[in-house]
Parts: C-alpha cells; structure tokens; sequence
C-alpha cells in the first residue's frame, strides 16, 4: 500500500508541478499584454486555477493545468496578432 502511495503520489506531483510552471509562465507573460479586456481575462483565469490548485485533489490540479494551458494559448495568439 505504501509503495503504491508513494508512486501515485510522485505521478501526482509532477502533474502539480506543470500548473505551477503554467501559473509561473503566465505571471511572467502578464507584462507583455497590452489590452486591458485581455489582462482580465487572465487575471480572472489565474485565480480560477489557483482555486482549482488550492483543492490539492488530482482533479483540482488538471483544472489548473487545462484552465492555465487555455489562458497560455491566448496569451500567444494575442502577442502574435491572432495569426494562429
């Protein structure tokens, strides 16, 4: 039991880990967008996946990473020009 444990905890970690990358990412993004429409978005976005993250539950932290990815990808279509 414990065994098992401990590699699904590790599994979980690294997920966790990737919504904190998406999170860091994104917080260092928040200086390059310019529309004041987009910079909420992305700040109501943020908060919704730091509740989602805030669950410590392996749903809760693919919340993030979905919500965090979704908000990303803006992010570069808006810094691209919407060219994608």
């Amino acid at each position: 039991f414990v065994t098992a444990s401990m590699m699904a905890s590790t599994s979980f970690a690294a997920t966790d880990d990737l919504c904190t990358v998406n999170l860091q990412t994104i917080a260092n993004a928040k200086s390059q967008i310019q529309a004041p429409e987009m910079q909420a978005r992305v700040e109501a976005s943020v908060q919704q996946a730091k509740a989602h993250q805030a669950m410590n539950t392996k749903e809760g932290t693919e919340k993030c990473i979905a919500e965090t990815t979704q908000t990303i990808q803006e992010i570069q279509k808006a810094s691209d020009g919407g060219k994608q």
